[in-house]
């Protein structure tokens, strides 16, 4: 939710340019055919020689270092490396959370850096889902309330909120625990609701940083199949770990070391199948399809 303009800037303050498409009244993309990612469509992610330098007192601490990097349209990434390598530092700009000191960012096919922080905001409600190692739902509040919460940021009625709330929890398997406060969910269930309110507004780009650091290896798989069933619907998944086990999961992994990029593998062509679908395996079912439905 935004705040109020200063009334002096004119008197119409909020006027801003119609939008070419709704901020999340969004049919789901379709799975893009081999040839996506070429000519003709833009990179969901692209990054020029971005450096990124932090100063602390007198000491500057380059946690990027002329870092280069392009994500097709519906690939799966598992970008690892060891603690200070600066993964994380490249999933906050890459989640538009952080700016870099030098380089460019294109998501889209939009620079980021053109953007003031009303449309930033825009951008990372209507295309990116965050998903983070602890979770970060609010305490003493129910599971479905947590899930409406990007909706409610973006202005949505009450009555939508709640029914595409349920719909992103039942989609991961979590109807039968949205009225449960976050003290009554197990860790891998915390994180189902995690990824229900990531993809609560419909996003196409998933951003998960260590999302499988606090599970224990049952619910490492539940939430790996999540992310394997929501790349094969066509979203673009990117995920921070430390653990080669669930990097080998993607399609490709890109290993930091210092803040370079050191080897950047394929692991299976970007708009094949994920690997995890055929290699783990859970008790756990999960339903076949991972997108809410959008309601009007």
């Amino acid at each position: 939710m935004r705040a109020p303009r200063n009334p002096d800037q004119g008197a119409r303050p909020r006027l801003r340019p119609a939008r070419e498409r709704p901020l999340l009244e969004r049919a789901p993309s379709p799975r893009p055919p081999a040839s996506a990612g070429g000519r003709g469509r833009p990179l969901a992610i692209q990054v020029r020689e971005v450096v990124k330098t932090y100063e602390l007192g007198q000491i500057r601490v380059r946690a990027l270092r002329r870092v280069s990097l392009q994500i097709e349209r519906g690939d799966f990434v598992a970008i690892m490396g060891s603690s200070g390598s600066g993964k994380s530092t490249l999933m906050n700009i890459l989640g538009c959370l952080d700016i870099p000191t030098a380089g460019s960012y294109l998501i889209d096919g939009v620079d980021v850096s053109t953007l003031d922080e009303d449309d930033l905001s825009d951008l990372r409600s209507r295309k990116i889902g965050f998903v983070f190692q602890s979770f970060n739902l609010v305490s003493r509040t129910s599971a479905v309330a947590n899930v409406e919460l990007p909706l409610a940021y973006a202005g949505l009625d009450r009555a939508t909120r709640r029914q595409r709330a349920e719909d992103a929890l039942r989609a991961v398997g979590m109807g039968n625990r949205l009225h449960h406060q976050s003290s009554e969910l197990s860790g891998g269930q915390q994180q189902r609701v995690a990824v229900a309110r990531a993809i609560v507004t419909n996003p196409t780009l998933i951003l998960a940083d260590e999302p499988t650091g606090n599970l224990d290896s049952h619910s490492t798989e539940d939430v790996l199949r999540i992310f394997a069933r929501l790349n094969g619907e066509g979203r673009t998944v990117v995920l921070i770990t430390h653990e080669p086990d669930v990097a080998e999961q993607a399609k490709r992994v890109v290993s930091l070391s210092d803040g370079r990029v050191v080897e950047d593998r394929r692991v299976t062509a970007a708009h094949d199948a994920p690997p995890v679908l055929g290699r783990l395996k859970s008790s756990h079912g999960v339903p076949e399809a991972l997108t809410p439905r959008v309601r009007p």
